[in-house]
């Protein structure tokens, strides 16, 4: 039986014109010479549908269509489970993380987490897709975790996350009324010196920045909405710590509460731009159920 073969198609804006065809293969779309040269020899690059070698220059309003590469394997072990899909297309997956899961295998853990239960679904399907996960959530956080289906698509949203326009927001509920309301918590997270499980504010550490808003408070605690500009280990945890007001029910970087059995953080949506067609796509994970001893409901924020 003939293998069908998928072709993703790039066109060429203005700002790429000039450019070659491998350096728009491995500036744009990050590809390896490696992976180039396996393409190339399966006769995967065409340009306005018809073959192009790698020195060709590109011009505006050109078609490039790139073969993709056949996944081999999910890269773990499928195992059936229950998960919740918010958003499905040819290239991305978004699912509902619970709390209690990992996103990935780690360390002694190989099953029982939500790359297993993926991987089940898509074997389900009859397909094969390696399981890329774009973004990690801590085992006791609730939301949005997005998935690339394809090499391309990870490499597409991997730079989107490095230049900022791939956005995630979380809700926080913290202890303590933060004043201001409204700010920026700047300092550089590293590794604890003491404890390797943990992270750190220090000198040392990778930047890290993170944004937020009060959203509401109550009986001594705060409603934050976060957003991110980097993403570090245990970001919003060891600043929101840092400044005296850890989340609530976070026994890492405070300490254990009777209102919730974890740290009260929910990554509430994300937004990226597909890498296919160019659209703004955002989702949303619904308000989780666990925060309702805040008494408030699932508003707009």
């Amino acid at each position: 039986m003939k293998v069908k073969r998928t072709f993703r198609t790039h066109h060429i804006g203005p700002e790429y014109q000039g450019l070659t065809v491998e350096e728009y293969l491995k500036k744009q779309l990050q590809l390896s010479g490696r992976k180039i040269q396996k393409i190339t020899r399966l006769k995967g690059i065409l340009l306005n549908n018809k073959p192009v070698y790698l020195q060709k220059k590109l011009k505006s309003g050109q078609i490039l269509s790139v073969l993709e590469l056949s996944d081999q394997s999910y890269g773990v072990d499928p195992e059936p489970g229950v998960i919740d899909i918010l958003y499905e297309d040819s290239r991305v997956i978004v699912l509902d993380k619970p709390a209690g899961l990992l996103v990935h295998p780690a360390g002694r853990t190989r099953y029982g987490t939500l790359a297993n239960y993926l991987a089940a679904y898509f074997a389900q399907s009859g397909k094969v897709c390696t399981i890329r996960p774009l973004h990690r959530l801590d085992r006791d956080t609730t939301g949005c975790v997005v998935f690339a289906k394809d090499s391309l698509t990870q490499t597409i949203l991997e730079k989107q996350l490095l230049e900022g326009s791939f956005k995630r927001s979380y809700l926080a509920i913290v202890q303590g009324i933060l004043d201001p309301p409204v700010g920026t918590i700047d300092a550089p997270i590293g590794p604890h010196p003491f404890k390797p499980n943990r992270r750190a504010i220090t000198e040392q550490g990778e930047k890290a920045i993170t944004h937020y808003r009060t959203v509401l408070t109550s009986r001594g605690m705060s409603l934050l909405a976060l957003t991110l500009e980097t993403g570090r280990t245990h970001q919003i945890r060891v600043h929101l710590a840092s400044v005296g007001h850890p989340v609530i029910g976070d026994r890492m970087y405070g300490k254990s509460s009777p209102l919730i059995k974890r740290q009260a953080l929910h990554a509430r949506s994300l937004e990226f731009i597909h890498p296919e067609d160019g659209r703004e796509i955002m989702v949303r994970a619904p308000f989780p159920s666990d925060f309702a001893f805040l008494n408030i409901s699932d508003c707009d924020f």
